[in-house]
């Protein structure tokens, strides 16, 4: 149905009335819209349909988050955001004798809340570790004249732990383990990968995967939340269903051994001056993952996926996901045939990316 109305758009705008036709008023719709804040507000209400979904995911994502704060789950967003602003504040320069006082409290009632829920079948058992030892650390070092303090280290001490005390806090940077790789070999491992669409029929081992994710998830992420999930398909049958959604892979996807859906989660926000870190977040852990799969002889390609509502319809009844659950994109993954070609895809230059201490337009 979808190809069908994309091909009756297709010949109606080759007619060369109707595309003038079309062209001017897109134009004109656009001097409008887009020219100010409040011509943008109401080209948002007359195309209802452009904006909608990203408004109610965001919507959606807004009320899990709060609806999530009194329900068993693997993983605490809010304790994490919580957890890491404790840890900016330990490794501040200068350190300040008493910090977090706004939200201490609030961070104690959160660990509480994910330790009464670890006695359940599945926790996230590093992810409590390192609340607790932060929190261990923050107690040693702030000054607890302020009573938020102070009633926060009675709560914090009186709770029944679930581990010993360990070492998931704050450390010095001189002491990171460091790699024997220099420039050059990131640099070659940088233009050897290459966007691959042709594969050969040998299975991907999922250990490969999986360590490619352990390079993936190391990624920045705003407040450590990880907001991001890797929706991974190796059934033939199920790859070729998910894979023949995105317009991007027509023409190959009946030969992609794996594919990959990161999906994005907006119910790991409170407000929705968040609502673009799902895509920066996931698109840095992507990049970490694509080059761990490099690295272990795996090819990739990376499978655009737009913002249009009928293939958004259709992933999302396929993929069972929530209306707060977007796709970022979608991934090819397999072992290249070597007979295949890729593009040459000319890079821009550095001076046409690259500007240094340019304030004026």
């Amino acid at each position: 149905m979808i190809k069908k109305l994309k091909n009756i758009a297709k010949n109606l705008l080759a007619i060369p009335a109707v595309r003038t036709t079309y062209e001017g008023a897109n134009r004109a719709v656009l001097a409008v819209g887009g020219s100010t804040r409040a011509g943008a507000t109401g080209y948002s209400v007359l195309g209802f349909g452009t904006f909608n979904r990203e408004q109610y995911a965001v919507l959606s994502g807004r009320r899990s988050y709060y609806r999530n704060l009194s329900q068993e789950r693997v993983t605490h967003v809010e304790l994490r955001r919580n957890v890491h602003r404790l840890e900016k504040g330990i490794l501040m320069q200068p350190r300040r004798s008493s910090f977090a006082g706004d939200y201490i409290l609030e961070t104690v009632h959160f660990y509480s809340v994910a330790v009464r829920s670890g006695s359940g079948p599945t926790i996230d058992a590093a992810e409590l570790q390192w609340a607790q030892d932060v929190l261990r650390e923050y107690f040693a070092i702030v000054d607890d004249s302020s009573p938020a303090v102070r009633k926060a280290r009675e709560q914090f001490e009186a709770l029944d732990h679930l581990s010993e005390p360990g070492n998931a806090k704050p450390y010095a940077h001189s002491s990171i383990k460091r790699s024997d790789i220099d420039f050059d070999q990131m640099l070659l491992l940088a233009q050897q990968r290459r966007s691959v669409r042709w594969f050969s029929p040998r299975r991907v081992e999922r250990e490969k995967i999986d360590r490619a994710l352990e390079i993936g998830r190391q990624s920045p992420t705003a407040c450590n939340r990880l907001p991001y999930e890797f929706r991974i398909f190796d059934d033939p049958a199920m790859v070729q269903k998910v894979a023949g959604i995105p317009f991007g892979a027509a023409g190959y996807s009946h030969q992609i051994p794996t594919i990959v859906v990161v999906v994005g989660r907006l119910d790991s926000y409170f407000s929705p001056r968040d609502r673009h870190a799902i895509y920066v977040d996931a698109s840095l852990a992507s990049m970490g993952f694509i080059y761990g799969l490099e690295a272990q002889g795996l090819s990739s390609s990376i499978i655009n996926w737009p913002d249009f509502e009928p293939l958004e319809q259709k992933m999302s009844k396929t993929l069972h996901l929530a209306p707060h659950e977007r796709v970022v994109m979608l991934m090819a993954v397999g072992y290249a045939d070597p007979d295949s070609l890729v593009a040459y895809s000319q890079k821009k230059d550095l001076d046409v990316l690259r500007r240094y201490n340019v304030l004026e337009p």
